[in-house]
């Protein structure tokens, strides 16, 4: 059994963050659970572009307000709590917050934990 505490994550190798956003990595690769688990803040205020061509993402909003808007098409989603977003089709895409968002995500394949985004807003798939 993995038991693991977002207080003991925050502030080690296992937070990664950016200008606009902050993901606690609770879940990785090398657990073997077949997904990566995060929480993760996107800070009010901010635009993140986010194309991720090589992982599937799920992501459920548990706290604050905001947008995703899909670069193909151009339509806006709002996001607040209890909204639950999928990228099944490694969906290009602006994730905006107008108050800091809290949202909980599962990657597949699994993040290694070194995962930043690229110039293009992609995850490199790194292997172990």
């Amino acid at each position: 059994m993995i038991v693991r505490h977002l207080q003991d994550i925050i502030g080690t190798e296992n937070e990664t963050t950016a200008e606009t956003w902050s993901s606690r990595r609770m879940l990785l690769k090398k657990d073997q659970m077949g997904f990566s688990f995060h929480d993760t803040v996107i800070y009010a205020g901010t635009e993140t572009h986010i194309w991720y061509q090589n992982h599937l993402e799920a992501v459920y909003c548990v706290q604050g307000k905001g947008e995703i808007e899909t670069v193909a098409d151009g339509k806006v989603y709002p996001i607040n709590d209890g909204t639950m977003y999928a990228l099944n089709e490694h969906d290009e895409h602006y994730l905006r917050a107008t108050e800091d968002m809290r949202l909980i995500c599962v990657f597949n394949p699994p993040l290694t934990g070194r995962e930043t985004h690229d110039e293009n807003g992609v995850y490199p798939l790194i292997e172990e």
